[in-house]
Protein backbone atom coordinates (compact mmCIF):
# COMPACT_ATOMS: atom_id res chain seq x y z
CA UNK A 1 0.00 0.00 0.00
CA UNK A 2 1.36 3.46 -0.97
CA UNK A 3 -0.01 6.36 0.59
CA UNK A 4 0.74 10.33 -0.01
CA UNK A 5 -0.69 13.41 1.47
CA UNK A 6 -3.64 14.39 -1.66
CA UNK A 7 -3.77 18.00 0.29
CA UNK A 8 -4.50 20.18 3.41
CA UNK A 9 -6.92 22.86 3.32
CA UNK A 10 -6.27 25.85 5.24
CA UNK A 11 -8.82 29.05 5.76
CA UNK A 12 -6.53 32.12 4.80
CA UNK A 13 -8.30 36.20 5.26
CA UNK A 14 -5.44 36.92 2.47
CA UNK A 15 -5.31 34.42 -0.25
CA UNK A 16 -3.10 36.35 -2.88
CA UNK A 17 -0.27 37.04 -0.07
CA UNK A 18 -0.37 33.16 0.98
CA UNK A 19 -0.37 32.47 -3.25
CA UNK A 20 2.86 34.71 -3.93
CA UNK A 21 4.53 33.44 -0.45
CA UNK A 22 4.18 29.64 -1.48
CA UNK A 23 4.90 30.46 -5.52
CA UNK A 24 8.20 32.86 -4.50
CA UNK A 25 9.65 30.52 -1.94
CA UNK A 26 8.58 26.85 -1.98
CA UNK A 27 8.10 27.08 -6.04
CA UNK A 28 4.41 25.96 -6.14
CA UNK A 29 2.60 26.56 -9.09
CA UNK A 30 -1.13 26.87 -8.81
CA UNK A 31 -2.78 23.40 -9.78
CA UNK A 32 -5.99 24.25 -9.64
CA UNK A 33 -8.55 27.40 -8.79
CA UNK A 34 -12.45 27.44 -8.20
CA UNK A 35 -14.44 30.48 -7.51
CA UNK A 36 -14.84 34.34 -7.40
CA UNK A 37 -13.53 36.27 -4.41
CA UNK A 38 -14.34 36.86 -1.80
CA UNK A 39 -14.83 32.70 -1.89
CA UNK A 40 -11.54 31.25 -4.08
CA UNK A 41 -10.18 28.00 -3.46
CA UNK A 42 -6.76 27.57 -4.81
CA UNK A 43 -5.01 24.14 -5.31
CA UNK A 44 -0.88 24.52 -4.87
CA UNK A 45 1.34 21.67 -6.19
CA UNK A 46 2.61 19.85 -3.02
CA UNK A 47 -0.79 19.38 -1.59
CA UNK A 48 -1.40 22.60 -0.43
CA UNK A 49 -5.51 24.50 -0.53
CA UNK A 50 -5.86 27.54 0.35
CA UNK A 51 -9.85 29.05 0.78
CA UNK A 52 -10.39 32.12 0.88
CA UNK A 53 -12.26 33.28 4.03
CA UNK A 54 -12.19 36.98 4.79
CA UNK A 55 -13.49 37.00 8.06
CA UNK A 56 -11.29 33.97 9.41
CA UNK A 57 -9.31 35.40 12.38
CA UNK A 58 -6.34 32.81 12.75
CA UNK A 59 -8.31 31.11 15.84
CA UNK A 60 -6.96 27.83 17.26
CA UNK A 61 -8.76 24.61 16.17
CA UNK A 62 -6.92 24.73 12.38
CA UNK A 63 -4.38 21.91 11.98
CA UNK A 64 -0.82 21.98 14.16
CA UNK A 65 1.70 21.89 11.49
CA UNK A 66 2.37 21.07 7.71
CA UNK A 67 5.84 19.75 6.38
CA UNK A 68 7.61 20.91 3.48
CA UNK A 69 10.78 19.13 1.79
CA UNK A 70 12.78 21.17 0.39
CA UNK A 71 16.04 20.63 -1.72
CA UNK A 72 17.66 24.45 -1.16
CA UNK A 73 16.67 24.78 2.91
CA UNK A 74 19.16 27.86 3.56
CA UNK A 75 17.67 29.65 0.42
CA UNK A 76 14.06 28.75 1.45
CA UNK A 77 14.65 29.69 5.26
CA UNK A 78 16.00 32.90 4.20
CA UNK A 79 13.33 33.90 1.76
CA UNK A 80 10.54 32.84 4.79
CA UNK A 81 12.24 35.20 6.83
CA UNK A 82 12.02 37.85 4.34
CA UNK A 83 8.35 37.31 4.40
CA UNK A 84 7.80 37.80 7.97
CA UNK A 85 8.09 34.90 9.32
CA UNK A 86 9.58 33.95 12.13
CA UNK A 87 11.72 30.70 13.37
CA UNK A 88 10.15 28.94 16.48
CA UNK A 89 12.01 27.72 19.80
CA UNK A 90 11.97 24.36 18.92
CA UNK A 91 14.08 24.95 15.93
CA UNK A 92 15.17 27.18 12.92
CA UNK A 93 13.28 24.60 10.98
CA UNK A 94 10.15 25.69 12.43
CA UNK A 95 8.63 28.58 10.94
CA UNK A 96 5.32 30.48 11.82
CA UNK A 97 3.94 32.70 9.03
CA UNK A 98 2.33 35.56 10.09
CA UNK A 99 -1.15 34.56 9.40
CA UNK A 100 -0.38 32.02 12.61
CA UNK A 101 0.02 28.48 9.77
CA UNK A 102 3.36 26.81 10.71
CA UNK A 103 5.43 24.77 7.98
CA UNK A 104 8.06 22.61 9.43
CA UNK A 105 11.15 22.73 6.38
CA UNK A 106 12.95 19.39 5.91
CA UNK A 107 15.88 19.10 3.98
CA UNK A 108 15.52 16.97 0.62
CA UNK A 109 17.39 15.52 -2.35
CA UNK A 110 17.12 17.54 -5.25
CA UNK A 111 16.63 14.25 -7.92
CA UNK A 112 14.30 12.84 -5.49
CA UNK A 113 11.62 15.87 -5.17
CA UNK A 114 11.98 16.20 -8.81
CA UNK A 115 11.09 12.69 -9.40
CA UNK A 116 7.98 13.05 -7.32
CA UNK A 117 6.97 16.15 -8.63
CA UNK A 118 7.05 15.06 -12.31
CA UNK A 119 4.71 12.08 -11.22
CA UNK A 120 1.76 14.29 -11.20
CA UNK A 121 -0.28 11.52 -9.58
CA UNK A 122 -3.69 14.07 -9.87
CA UNK A 123 -5.64 13.53 -12.75
CA UNK A 124 -5.99 17.15 -14.59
Amino acid sequence: MATYLEHMAFKVNDLDWCVRFFQEVFDMPIRLSLGQAPHRKIWLHAGIQLNEDLEYKNEEGRCDHFALMVSDYDEVLKKCLGYGCKALPTGENWIQMPNGMIIELKRGDQKALDTIISQKPWVD
